[in-house]
């Protein structure tokens, strides 16, 4: 079995302090893929920087505080790339693969956005380069026989079931027509999978987000973002898949929750 997890930390020195290395100790993940990091690597806990039993990757963004993507495998990595060839994303602490026995392991950070706002417009200048580059991983990796898995904070509701609110956040960031659409072109132009909706293809959700603000977490008001998108052969293989909701309120580490999902090998 390979065993992924994908959890934003909304800041891994705040997450370190609320639970992140407790959890990170008794999860029984092959692969931990992290966003949000918000960190340079010698800022880190040793314990988060470094912890025994893991092999480590930090890729922090150029400004400071913001972003930045990590990897944790049980395995060393056969191969390490921060980036996707991009010019003005490859510092911005927002996608690092690696690697391992029969697999490509990713973690992105797709920019959130604000409608009206430069912010969108950052995030659709990376969408429109990500995509290429998620197109050639998948060719790249099936002719050297391998699959792959792009896991993280892809920050956009592909459909109605993705979220609870979603009629009153149809002009919203993360849930505009043109986000959905290239969400869609992943799926079908690109060919991956989003293997947790495969696995749970008539429930709302689960949800992997859910504002601070009010009491969206305890009502179950959230945003389904955090995906993993596998080639086929990979997202066949998937057994199953649930997402690492806290018990309460007081217990979270972060806004997001870890989605995990088993793989046979």
């Amino acid at each position: 079995m390979l065993t992924v997890t994908t959890v934003n930390v909304n800041g891994l020195r705040a997450a370190a302090k609320k639970g992140f290395v407790e959890w990170l100790a008794g999860t029984d993940a092959d692969v931990v893929c992290l966003q949000e990091v918000r960190a340079e690597e010698h800022q880190l806990p040793e314990e988060v920087r470094a912890p025994e039993g893991w092999h480590t990757v930090h890729a922090p963004a150029a400004a400071k505080g913001r972003a930045g993507v990590s990897l944790y495998t049980r395995r060393a990595p056969e191969r390490v790339r921060i980036g996707f060839g991009s010019a003005e994303f490859d510092g911005s602490g927002r996608y690092v693969e690696a690697d391992l026995p029969g697999v490509t392991v990713a973690s992105l950070y797709l920019p959130s956005g604000e409608v009206g706002t430069e912010r969108q417009d950052e995030k659709i200048r990376f969408m429109d380069a990500f995509l290429p580059h998620l197109k050639e991983l998948k060719e790249r990796a099936a002719a050297d026989g391998r699959e792959v898995v792009v896991c993280g904070d892809w920050n956009i509701a592909h459909q109605q079931a993705d979220l609870k609110n979603w009629k009153a956040n149809q002009k919203a960031a993360g849930f505009l027509p043109e986000e959905r659409a290239w969400l869609s072109r992943v799926l079908d132009e690109a060919e991956y999978a989003d293997v947790v909706r495969a696995l749970h293809p008539d429930q709302a959700g689960p949800y992997s987000w859910w504002s601070y603000r009010g009491r969206a977490f305890d009502n179950d008001s959230g945003w389904r973002i955090d995906y993993q998108m596998a080639t086929p052969g990979l997202a066949g293989r998937a057994v199953k898949a649930w997402v690492e909701r806290a018990a309460t309120h007081a217990e979270r580490w972060s806004d997001h929750a870890p989605v995990t999902v088993v793989y046979e090998q």
